[in-house]
């Protein structure tokens, strides 16, 4: 009995993979949103790297959170002005392009693309279809996954990506009932969503769909997450959860 329950846990623990978010920034010298901190995200070997994409105001994607230096909003700021300030480690904000062409060194380590908010539907839109038409002509499509935080965001992908991409949910408002007669694959909900509603792990797993769960950093939490069979843990700490999971 003991020994058939220690199997069960490690097929569990091995089922969970591990997301670095924002890439693996913790890593000395490294920053969140690089090429820097996806190159290190690729050689950790986790499956997969998250990344932000945004619109400057004049049309380029770039790969950053949202704000520079906690005050330019990069929506509404020209990609040159940008491009001239540096980061807290010396690199530059990198394009979408530049982000790809480092994907595509090492298609082990999925790029887990976030389309952020932007400020209207027709934008979105744009944004949505400039990101799959980047994507395929780096030749990537079965190497990504979307998240968005938007319905809107993740209808257009499910729209204009290839049929079969991975599209997950991230506002937590949405049961996985919903979000399966959406189309979508999974939901990605916050630690705090998923401990108030655990059941929904199961529902998911019935369904069909996937879970992941953000942000998740310290070990108590990264263990309840692999304790509940989750497929996917978005962690700023890569090292600790590989270490608990025996990678």
């Amino acid at each position: 009995m003991l020994a058939a329950c220690l199997i069960a846990a490690s097929v569990v623990s091995a089922q969970t993979q591990v997301i670095a978010h924002r890439g693996f920034h913790a890593k000395s010298g490294s920053f969140d949103n690089t090429i820097s901190s996806l190159k290190n995200a690729q050689e950790l070997g986790v499956y997969g790297s998250e990344c932000d994409v945004n619109e400057t105001s004049d049309g380029v994607l770039i790969v950053i959170h949202g704000l520079m230096h906690g005050k330019l909003n990069v929506q509404q700021t020209d990609y040159a002005t940008l491009h001239a300030q540096a980061l807290a480690n010396g690199e530059r904000i990198p394009t979408f392009d530049e982000y790809l062409e480092q994907a595509a060194k090492n298609t082990a380590t999925k790029l887990i693309i976030e389309v952020k908010d932007h400020p209207t539907p027709e934008r979105e839109t744009r944004v949505v279809k400039k990101i799959v038409a980047a994507v395929k002509k780096h030749k990537l499509q079965n190497d990504v996954e979307y998240i968005a935080f938007r319905q809107h965001v993740c209808d257009e992908i499910l729209k204009y990506a290839p049929k079969g991409t991975k599209v997950a949910y991230l506002n937590g408002s949405l049961t996985p009932e919903y979000c399966k007669g959406l189309g979508y694959t999974g939901i990605d909900y916050s630690l705090g969503t998923m401990k108030k509603h655990p059941e929904w792990i199961k529902q998911c797993h019935d369904l069909g769909m996937t879970v992941n769960v953000w942000t998740v950093n310290d070990t108590a939490n990264l263990k309840w997450c692999i304790d509940q069979g989750v497929d996917y843990i978005t962690t700023d700490n890569p090292v600790e959860a590989n270490r608990l999971l025996g990678k």
